[in-house]
């Protein structure tokens, strides 16, 4: 299960400590803080829909930490844990998903209230915007 930063299991602290402290990392940077070649980084990219990072304007790949923590995690579940291509998608579809319940659980009684009426509101004014249309 996640924990409250939304860092997938796996990772644990040892993750943190090998990503540099900056903000943006080209590719072979990537390559080299997970121990995989480039190639290997843009197939996964095609595979798994959680790794998409941004691209700058001469249209070279940029990731960010969080693109490098999901890098991390699907090389321990294809190359440590023994998972297919499917497995990792599924385990990484699933955990995602477990973050995001996780982070609305952790929304107080008060503010999950506001924030179900806020939720209201919107449904209220996309039916009267469909109504118009």
């Amino acid at each position: 299960m996640p924990n409250r930063t939304g860092e997938l299991p796996l990772l644990k602290n040892k993750a943190e400590s090998t990503i540099p402290d900056k903000m943006f990392f080209k590719i072979g940077e990537v390559g080299d803080i997970a121990g995989v070649e480039t190639h290997v980084l843009r197939f996964w990219e095609s595979e798994f829909k959680q790794l998409k990072p941004t691209k700058n304007r001469k249209g070279q790949r940029v990731y960010q930490k969080k693109d490098i923590e999901t890098v991390l995690n699907i090389k321990k579940l294809l190359y440590e844990k023994g998972y297919t291509i499917a497995g990792a998608k599924k385990w990484l579809k699933e955990n995602s998903l477990q973050t995001k319940r996780d982070d609305y659980e952790s929304v107080g009684p008060k503010n999950r209230e506001t924030l179900l009426a806020i939720k209201k509101d919107l449904k209220d004014v996309l039916l009267m915007l469909k109504k118009k249309v």
